[in-house]
């Protein structure tokens, strides 16, 4: 049933309504995102770009991501989820594209080094624009269709997808990387063509759900802070422990570099496992977001404080899994505890404004990770530890709030 709010439709949660085509566009758009990271090295060396390039049109992707999500949200509160996931969806498909045949020039020789990096910093950007819309819309539209006690279910099913992207992209991309630079962005540039074709199918009509007479959610919101504040710090945390990984198997465990970065990889490989394996066992246990968050924090802060320790790979990975299997019921938990204290009318901006959080720490981790990595290399695991702790104890203290409240 659907009743009218002013001149717009807005849906009545249903258990019916099917997560697949939703976590099969999170999959194939997350394997794409990530084979372009697995890629980025060997590519910067072969056309002659140094590490900084790399980082600094990996760095533009986040922030377009940040300073979008919320403005993609928002917008499908007023024009619907369907419009809005579809256009963001085919501005990433075309934008990619486009970064596939720009690389694949760059490959050729037929641009100069300078050139090859503004198109990388262009490219690169567009696609994180236009992805934002991605995880926003898809979160809000959870929120629209799942009752408030299932959503934190229903959005670890779009985290399990998201990671196992994380996992096959990289891997993909290294198997046929070895053969040719060029294939693997060919590939992962159709799969998200693959998934428009699915959603322009599969995604429902009745998804405007805005109030014209309702004031937009600000920013400052409170019944947001608690959740930003988490998606920042978990987000964050992920970030610093990713950028350092490489250096730590260099340095602590004193590797070479060739099986530093074998080490590395195995250890965001088991990342991804982990946050498949929390995400699912998210979805059979059934707790309020409250209890994942609070333990997955903890969770979190044992494996990354654990990394400090470890003198072998295989501490290391340890460390990684245990870690990230406490982030796997952070992320979707803190999506459903946003989703669940607004209004209906509010649920693409409150998606936005945590992706947009989620975003922040994309952008601010790297740099404090590289920073505190240069005064211990036990620091970062240390601060992150210690962050999760402290920023999951001080949210369970607060009260919870209803829906516009």
């Amino acid at each position: 049933m659907t009743e009218l709010t002013g001149a717009v439709v807005q849906p009545s949660p249903s258990l019916s309504f099917s997560l697949k085509p939703l976590m099969f566009e999170t999959f194939v758009c997350s394997m794409a995102m990530m084979a372009f990271v697995a890629l980025a090295g060997p590519i910067a060396r072969v056309i002659g770009l140094d590490p900084w390039h790399v980082g600094t049109a990996v760095t533009i992707a986040g922030i377009g991501w940040m300073i979008m999500a919320r403005i993609w949200g928002a917008a499908s509160d007023r024009r619907g989820r369907r419009p809005i996931l579809l256009f963001g969806l085919s501005g990433f498909v075309v934008s990619y594209a486009l970064l596939a045949l720009f690389i694949d020039s760059a490959l050729r020789g037929a641009l100069s080094p300078a050139l090859a990096f503004a198109g990388l910093v262009v490219g690169r950007g567009l696609a994180g624009l236009f992805y934002a819309a991605v995880p926003s819309t898809s979160a809000a539209l959870v929120a629209d269709h799942v009752p408030p006690d299932k959503r934190a279910a229903a959005m670890a099913g779009l985290g399990a997808a998201s990671a196992a992207g994380l996992v096959v992209g990289p891997g993909l991309a290294g198997l046929i990387g070895s053969y040719s630079l060029r294939l693997p962005l060919y590939g992962t540039a159709i799969l998200p063509a693959l998934a428009l074709i699915v959603l322009w199918q599969a995604l429902p009509r009745d998804t405007a759900v805005a109030r014209r007479d309702g004031a937009p959610l600000k920013l400052s919101d409170g019944r947001l802070r608690r959740p930003m504040l988490l998606a920042f710090s978990a987000m964050f945390s992920v970030s610093i422990a990713q950028i350092t990984v490489g250096f730590f198997a260099l340095d602590r465990l004193h590797l070479p570099p060739a099986q530093a970065a074998w080490t590395s990889g195995i250890a965001l490989a088991t990342v991804g496992v982990a946050l498949v394996g929390a995400q699912l066992a998210l979805r059979a246990l059934g707790w309020a977001p409250a209890r994942f968050i609070r333990l997955g924090m903890i969770i979190g802060a044992i494996g990354f404080g654990s990394v400090i320790f470890a003198s072998t790979a295989a501490l290391l990975w340890l460390g990684y899994a245990v870690a990230a299997f406490g982030m796997g019921w952070v992320f979707p938990s803190v999506s459903a505890m946003a989703a669940n204290a607004v209004q209906p009318h509010e649920q693409g901006a409150t998606a936005g404004t945590v992706a947009a959080a989620q975003g922040l720490g994309v952008v601010l981790g790297p740099i404090a990770g590289t920073t505190l990595y240069t005064i211990d290399n036990g620091a970062p695991y240390a601060v992150v530890a210690l962050l999760l702790l402290l920023v999951g104890l001080w949210s369970n203290c607060l009260p919870e709030r209803s829906p516009g409240s």
